[in-house]
């Protein structure tokens, strides 16, 4: 059984990085063929995709946060890591860790971790 666990501040001051850390259990980030992603959903709003990182390390971010996104990983420490640069509260929302089978949708989730952007 895979788990996905979310961990970072959860409060960021605008103009900041927001830094975020996903601990993946009972299955290896560099297994073929799984994207990692991060996920996130503004109060009140939908899901936004953020971007993943591929089994194979390779990055891809959504067009409209790309500028400001960066995906990285420990494979010592089988974790995955979203850093969100120049944020505002627009970026506040309930961040998500999520694995995807290539070809397929997101199967296993983390909780979820609560970043809110306020000075």
């Amino acid at each position: 059984q895979v788990q996905l666990q979310e961990s970072g501040p959860g409060l960021v001051k605008p103009s900041q990085t927001l830094s975020l850390t996903c601990t993946v259990s009972g299955g290896s980030i560099t297994t073929n063929y799984y994207y990692w992603s991060w996920i996130r959903q503004p109060p009140g709003k939908g899901l936004e995709w953020i971007g993943y990182i591929a089994y194979s390390g390779s990055t891809y971010y959504s067009p409209s946060l790309k500028s400001r996104t960066a995906i990285s990983r420990d494979t010592s420490k089988n974790q995955f890591t979203l850093q969100l640069s120049s944020v505002t509260p627009e970026d506040t929302a309930v961040y998500y860790c999520a694995r995807q089978e290539v070809g397929d949708g997101m199967d296993y989730w983390g909780k979820g971790t609560l970043v809110t952007v306020s000075s």
